[in-house]
């Protein structure tokens, strides 16, 4: 009598971009709380977009809090991007974010140009493309910081360039890489001095259910 095959061992599997992401996270916590240096921190992400498996993946965060290795809760396939007729076109919102010892924030439905420049000083700014529409399929981003933060939202279906430097700053390169057919691609330059700018893949957000007549009047506009 054959025995079945036996299971395979969880920590040899595949990790997803998912899984990345949130041991990204956990990283980034931990520098935030003093466990680790910058310096570090650039290594161990580097060496987390590098896993392919769950067990590469655990030798960089298991002497962390929350360091624990396992597939992430609902690790199903996430949800197929809008489609190109309602996720393409319009008349942008805003050509420039700019902030001096404050702060501001481009995040929800908005309409991004085809260039778009953010400037932080003593300040911090947020920009989540994740839900928002694309003038153009190409997106060009220019973040400048200067003893500030800038955060870069990027849908994880999109391709992704980033060549920003860091001067006496961090610049996050990490979700730099290719992107799923029809997505749009995002190229960030710019520098980050005495301050950062991090640039993170996420998924969409949930959305709440609307009612289906004004989705048909949201889309037409």
């Amino acid at each position: 009598m054959t025995n079945p095959p036996a299971a395979p061992d969880p920590k040899s599997l595949r990790a997803s971009d998912r899984d990345r992401e949130r041991m990204a996270e956990i990283l980034r916590d931990a520098a935030g709380e003093g466990r680790l240096g910058m310096d570090e921190l650039d290594e161990r992400l580097s060496a987390v977009y590098a896993a392919k498996t769950y067990a590469e993946l655990e030798p960089i965060v298991q002497d962390l809090p929350h360091g624990a290795i396992e597939p992430a809760p609902g690790s199903a396939p996430a949800p197929a991007a809008g489609t190109a007729a309602n996720r393409f076109g319009g008349e942008p919102t805003s050509s420039a974010a700019i902030a001096v010892m404050g702060g501001f924030s481009r995040k929800g439905e908005w309409v991004v140009p085809g260039n778009f420049t953010a400037v932080a000083i003593m300040a911090g700014g947020e920009i989540d493309l994740r839900t928002a529409r694309f003038a153009e399929r190409v997106v060009n981003i220019h973040a400048v910081t200067v003893m500030g933060g800038i955060a870069i939202i990027v849908p994880e279906d999109a391709e992704v360039h980033v060549t920003g430097t860091g001067v006496m700053g961090a610049f996050e390169h990490g979700p730099t890489g290719p992107g799923k057919p029809g997505a749009p691609k995002i190229v960030i330059n710019g520098v980050a001095f005495w301050g950062a700018v991090d640039v993170r893949r996420k998924p969409f957000p949930h959305r709440k259910k609307l009612d289906p007549a004004r989705d048909t009047r949201e889309d037409v506009q």
